[in-house]
Protein backbone atom coordinates (compact mmCIF):
# COMPACT_ATOMS: atom_id res chain seq x y z
CA UNK A 1 0.00 0.00 0.00
CA UNK A 2 1.04 3.80 -0.88
CA UNK A 3 0.87 4.92 3.03
CA UNK A 4 2.57 5.98 5.53
CA UNK A 5 3.55 3.38 8.61
CA UNK A 6 3.82 5.68 11.45
CA UNK A 7 5.45 3.93 14.84
CA UNK A 8 6.60 4.88 18.13
CA UNK A 9 4.06 5.36 20.34
CA UNK A 10 3.13 3.96 23.90
CA UNK A 11 2.33 4.64 27.63
CA UNK A 12 4.65 7.31 29.31
CA UNK A 13 4.58 8.88 32.26
CA UNK A 14 4.30 13.02 32.35
CA UNK A 15 7.47 14.32 31.83
CA UNK A 16 8.70 11.52 29.73
CA UNK A 17 9.48 11.00 26.09
CA UNK A 18 9.01 9.70 22.75
CA UNK A 19 9.95 9.35 19.39
CA UNK A 20 7.91 8.73 16.86
CA UNK A 21 8.71 7.49 13.29
CA UNK A 22 6.42 7.88 10.05
CA UNK A 23 7.80 5.76 7.19
CA UNK A 24 6.95 6.27 3.38
CA UNK A 25 6.24 3.06 2.59
CA UNK A 26 5.29 2.86 -1.50
CA UNK A 27 6.57 6.16 -2.54
CA UNK A 28 9.33 7.99 -1.90
CA UNK A 29 9.55 10.95 0.29
CA UNK A 30 12.06 13.75 -1.33
CA UNK A 31 9.51 16.20 -2.69
CA UNK A 32 6.57 16.23 -0.24
CA UNK A 33 5.87 18.33 2.47
CA UNK A 34 4.61 15.90 5.74
CA UNK A 35 2.44 17.08 8.51
CA UNK A 36 2.30 15.65 12.25
CA UNK A 37 -1.65 15.48 13.42
CA UNK A 38 -3.63 14.11 16.30
CA UNK A 39 -6.99 13.29 17.43
CA UNK A 40 -7.86 12.79 20.98
CA UNK A 41 -11.26 11.02 21.66
CA UNK A 42 -14.15 12.94 21.25
CA UNK A 43 -11.85 15.65 20.08
CA UNK A 44 -11.24 17.17 16.43
CA UNK A 45 -8.08 16.42 14.53
CA UNK A 46 -5.18 18.78 15.35
CA UNK A 47 -1.98 20.27 13.43
CA UNK A 48 0.91 19.15 15.05
CA UNK A 49 3.80 20.47 13.36
CA UNK A 50 4.91 20.22 9.57
CA UNK A 51 8.47 20.15 7.89
CA UNK A 52 8.69 21.24 4.28
CA UNK A 53 10.24 19.17 1.31
CA UNK A 54 13.24 21.80 0.35
CA UNK A 55 15.12 23.77 3.18
CA UNK A 56 13.24 21.93 5.93
CA UNK A 57 11.50 25.02 7.55
CA UNK A 58 9.69 24.06 10.14
CA UNK A 59 6.45 24.88 12.04
CA UNK A 60 4.57 23.55 15.45
CA UNK A 61 1.41 24.38 16.97
CA UNK A 62 1.74 26.75 19.75
CA UNK A 63 0.78 23.31 22.54
CA UNK A 64 3.35 21.77 21.33
CA UNK A 65 6.12 24.50 20.63
CA UNK A 66 9.80 24.02 22.37
CA UNK A 67 8.68 20.64 23.64
CA UNK A 68 8.58 18.79 20.34
CA UNK A 69 10.86 18.86 17.51
CA UNK A 70 9.89 17.56 13.57
CA UNK A 71 12.95 16.13 11.60
CA UNK A 72 13.22 14.34 7.91
CA UNK A 73 15.54 11.81 6.61
CA UNK A 74 14.46 11.45 2.87
CA UNK A 75 17.16 8.71 2.17
CA UNK A 76 15.07 7.19 4.24
CA UNK A 77 11.80 8.10 3.95
CA UNK A 78 11.37 8.67 7.15
CA UNK A 79 9.96 11.82 9.29
CA UNK A 80 10.30 11.74 13.15
CA UNK A 81 8.46 13.55 16.10
CA UNK A 82 10.56 14.00 18.95
CA UNK A 83 8.09 14.36 21.81
CA UNK A 84 9.82 15.58 25.25
CA UNK A 85 7.94 16.83 28.70
CA UNK A 86 4.95 15.29 27.54
CA UNK A 87 2.17 15.83 29.29
CA UNK A 88 -1.44 14.21 29.69
CA UNK A 89 -2.71 16.54 27.30
CA UNK A 90 -0.74 14.76 24.38
CA UNK A 91 -2.56 12.06 24.62
CA UNK A 92 -3.91 11.09 21.45
CA UNK A 93 -3.44 8.94 18.14
CA UNK A 94 -0.74 10.36 16.30
CA UNK A 95 -0.77 10.68 12.58
CA UNK A 96 1.59 11.72 9.53
CA UNK A 97 0.43 12.77 5.81
CA UNK A 98 1.73 14.55 2.85
CA UNK A 99 0.61 17.92 2.59
CA UNK A 100 -0.20 19.23 -1.25
CA UNK A 101 0.99 22.87 -3.02
CA UNK A 102 -0.78 25.52 -1.14
CA UNK A 103 -0.61 24.05 2.61
CA UNK A 104 0.10 26.34 5.47
CA UNK A 105 0.58 25.34 8.63
CA UNK A 106 0.73 28.30 10.03
CA UNK A 107 -2.49 29.19 8.62
CA UNK A 108 -3.88 26.06 9.44
CA UNK A 109 -4.91 25.41 5.33
CA UNK A 110 -4.05 22.16 4.78
CA UNK A 111 -4.42 21.31 0.98
CA UNK A 112 -4.43 17.91 -0.36
CA UNK A 113 -3.27 16.01 2.05
CA UNK A 114 -2.63 12.14 1.27
CA UNK A 115 -0.98 8.99 2.41
CA UNK A 116 -2.39 8.46 5.96
CA UNK A 117 -1.16 5.84 8.03
CA UNK A 118 -2.91 3.83 10.51
CA UNK A 119 -1.30 6.17 13.17
CA UNK A 120 0.05 5.68 16.64
CA UNK A 121 -1.29 5.76 20.04
CA UNK A 122 0.66 7.73 22.67
CA UNK A 123 -0.78 7.89 26.06
CA UNK A 124 0.33 10.16 28.85
CA UNK A 125 -0.43 8.70 32.38
CA UNK A 126 1.05 7.92 35.87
Amino acid sequence: QVQFVESGGGLVQPGGSLRLSCVASGFSLGSYGVGWFRQAPGKEREGVSCISPSDGSTYYADSVKGRFTISRDNAKDTVYLEMDSLNPEDTANYYCATLGYGTSCRRKIYVGMDHWGKGTLVTVSS
